[in-house]
């Protein structure tokens, strides 16, 4: 008996520098320090960088020149009077408005990479939120085998007793022994499973300590299911405006490469000494679009519109076919939990308190006992693992909704 109860103490969960958390500190705790998210910021600093660039005119240029320089011939060479000497400025001006269309491009990304970053959190809220049901719940699987093991101790002390007494063969007692060493490995099993889970959870909210965790929200709590549809997840959900973005920022680009084709006008402006005169200098440049007129970026940009209508369209399908998905695996979920696995377990308790009243005063044989109190447990467990299932169904389909989770 001693040797059975250090062992249930062997397998309780460590409780040193307990965390206790709930669901949304979890998610609060991970979407606010997870070096995921920061890197997706890092991209927007990135965007905003050439969003900035996008926006600056080009640079005027200083040129110095000097033409008709000789060391030799007849009459003698002088500098000042026989170069043609230049200074002037030349200043590209560009038309069509293409900063703005570039600036326009830019900001486009920059949108996108913020959209971007709020799908990386999003996308971690979920996993924590699957993550924490999922600890808390093998938690609570754990919690209850621990206490049927203490409920098999206890009947083994009651066996041991009515043994040494001779009240009871001996057999009676090896059978609840092996039930009890039987109930052990599995709360083993069920520890080592809880222990995997609580680092999982910690893991996914990107931390880099792994202490024990103290689950404050119950897998037990009544569903709540959300009561939007999928129109109001079309206009949630991140990846929908991912998606409308990536066919703004293509339309933005279709209008800076058509502006592109248009050429930019060149204009110098500045100083000449040619023959001992001081004289101005100024002239206009432009390119000529006769053979390169941008039609390739032009329909390579017009190509990747339609591509990104033709996403949006897909992202849209996709989403609704999640919701549709998600909202027939909750309701599945909660009528198995309230309509079987529920007056199951309730069945399954009565069934055991029945047989060890009637056990206790003669009325029916150890094996009968047992069997119901495996059948107890395994209901329990059953149900147990059922509503980590709902709990996590119930985040899964707030999250296909463009909702927290």
């Amino acid at each position: 008996m001693k040797k059975f109860a250090c062992l249930l103490a062997a397998i309780v969960l460590p409780s040193p520098a307990q965390l206790r958390l709930t669901l949304r500190e979890a998610v609060e705790k991970a979407t606010t320090s997870h070096p995921v998210i920061a890197v997706a910021q890092q991209r927007e600093q990135v965007a905003s960088g050439t969003r900035l660039q996008a926006g600056l005119p080009p640079n005027p240029r200083l040129i110095l020149q000097s033409e008709n320089t000789r060391p030799y011939g007849n009459p003698a060479f002088q500098f000042w009077r026989d170069t043609d000497n230049f200074a002037y400025l030349q200043n590209t001006f560009e038309t069509a408005g293409k900063r703005d269309r570039r600036r326009d491009l830019a900001s486009t990304s920059v949108h996108r990479a913020e959209l971007e970053t709020e799908l990386v959190r999003r996308q971690i809220a979920g996993r924590v939120a699957l993550a924490y049901w999922f600890a808390a719940g093998a938690r609570r699987v754990h919690d209850l085998l621990l206490e049927d093991g203490k409920t098999l101790a206890d009947m083994v002390e009651f066996h041991a007793t009515r043994v040494r007494e001779g009240a009871m063969a001996e057999a009676d007692l090896i059978r609840v022994r092996l039930e009890a060493q039987r109930l052990s490995v599995t709360t083993n099993v069920a520890r080592l499973e809880a222990e995997r889970a609580r680092i999982h959870l910690l893991r996914e909210m990107g931390q880099t300590e792994f202490p024990g965790v103290t689950f404050a929200d119950s897998i037990d709590r009544p569903a709540n299911p959300p009561a939007q549809s999928a129109d109001h997840a079309l206009g949630e959900r991140t990846e929908v405006k991912i998606a409308r973005a990536a066919m703004d920022q293509a339309s933005a680009n279709q209008r800076l490469q058509f502006a592109n084709s248009r050429p930019n006008v060149d204009v110098l402006f500045g100083y000449k000494r040619t023959a001992g005169l001081d004289t101005m200098l100024g002239g206009v440049q432009v390119d000529l679009p006769v053979l390169n007129k941008n039609q390739g970026n032009i329909a390579a940009a017009s190509a990747e519109f339609r591509m990104a209508q033709s996403n949006l369209a897909a992202t849209e399908a996709l989403i609704r076919a999640e919701v549709q998905a998600a909202e027939t695996d909750f309701r599945i979920r909660l009528n198995d939990v309230l309509g079987a696995l529920r007056p199951t377990l309730e069945q399954a308790a009565e069934t055991y308190r029945i047989a060890e009243a009637a056990y206790r005063v003669g009325g029916s044989d150890l094996l009968r006992l047992l069997d119901a109190q495996r059948v107890r447990i395994e209901s329990q467990i059953a149900y147990a693992r059922a509503l980590i299932e709902l709990r996590q169904s119930e985040s899964a389909l707030r999250v296909a909704l463009g909702m927290e989770p």
